[in-house]
């Protein structure tokens, strides 16, 4: 029995389970063929849980990657109310790729920041995949500068692969407003709450990436750099790919565990593109929660723990050469 084309490898399984489901639910509803539907749909939830309990860190990538996983744009219609874009850098241009506007989250008003990848070709090509050019950098700054000014909560949603790497971007400054982003948002004088909610590559992520609290989806990957773009440095092949993310060590439990973010946000069961409106409803739940403990604390004391915060990370212990003798 051939399981559906759509979906992954390690999902086979559970497309084999969902083919017997359809198969007994064509004949008649008797008693026994209605026992073994209900069994069998125990079963494909056992099995889905199983499977995406324990997903390589490549079958992570590629869950981020899906095609029918919520975008920005399906967070701003399912967690904000009102949204009101805001358009341009007021330099150069107003990238797609970046979408900035004001909205309200509960009883909040917020500013929104995030990456759009687009749905369809049209739509992908408007925004470059996600990879947002230094006019989409510069677009995001000046806004969270227009929210510090009216003492509005700064929310970015991350879902990049990088930051666009053509000639064009380097030339207008991609690196330098990067780094400019992540040094006024560790000074920005209100709330920001970051949530990676598919890719977060490279310095495309970081660029909106410093937070009060950074979080991230269940099945999002975070990382210095794509697995992709690791093998092809390390190994000079992209055909290394899945090598160099179980390397990266750039999964929600792995970060979690060394201190990177903050909290996972859960999936429904086989990952948000099942289920966009559940995973909206924890997204939120995540962001009010985050925002109410936030918005208690002083001024001062908030920007002083989001420093300590960033600058605690990657410490690690150093020995001298006579002590590692000592202790082998």
């Amino acid at each position: 029995m051939e399981a559906p084309a759509q979906g992954f490898e390690f999902e086979q399984p559970i497309f084999e389970l969902q083919l017997r489901i359809a198969e007994l639910q064509k004949q008649a509803h008797t008693p026994e063929i209605q026992d073994q539907i209900r069994q069998l749909r125990r079963d494909e939830a056992d099995l889905t849980k199983q499977i995406y309990g324990n997903l390589s860190p490549w079958e992570t990538v590629k869950v981020a990657r899906h095609k029918d996983r919520p975008h920005t744009v399906d967070y701003l219609s399912l967690v904000f109310d009102d949204f009101v874009e805001l358009h341009g850098d007021k330099f150069f241009g107003d990238d797609r790729a970046m979408r900035t506007g004001f909205a309200k989250l509960d009883q909040y008003k917020v500013l929104v920041v995030g990456h759009e990848k687009g749905r369809t070709y049209k739509e992908k090509s408007a925004c470059f995949f996600g990879c947002a050019h230094p006019e989409g950098y510069r677009k995001a700054m000046s806004k969270m500068r227009l929210a510090a000014k009216y003492h509005l909560p700064v929310i970015c949603l991350i879902d990049t692969p990088g930051a666009y790497p053509g000639i064009g971007a380097e030339e207008r400054g991609q690196a330098q407003v990067i780094a400019e982003n992540m040094f006024a948002m560790s000074r920005l004088n209100t709330p920001i709450l970051c949530v990676v909610i598919g890719e977060g590559g490279s310095g495309g992520a970081l660029g909106i990436g410093v937070g009060d609290r950074v979080a991230m989806l269940e099945h999002s990957y975070y990382s210095v750099i794509s697995p992709e773009g690791c093998a092809g440095i390390l190994w000079k092949s992209h055909e290394f790919a899945e090598r160099a993310a179980t390397a990266l060590k750039f999964t929600s439990g792995d970060l979690k565990r060394l201190g990177v973010v903050d909290d996972v946000i859960p999936e429904p069961l086989g990952g948000a593109h099942r289920d966009h409106h559940q995973t909206a409803r924890r997204v939120k739940a995540h962001l009010v929660k985050s925002l109410r403990e936030l918005l208690a604390l002083p001024n001062e004391e908030r920007l002083q723990q989001r420093y300590e915060k960033f600058r605690q990370m990657g410490q690690f212990l150093e020995g001298s050469i006579g002590d590692e003798a000592a202790a082998s």
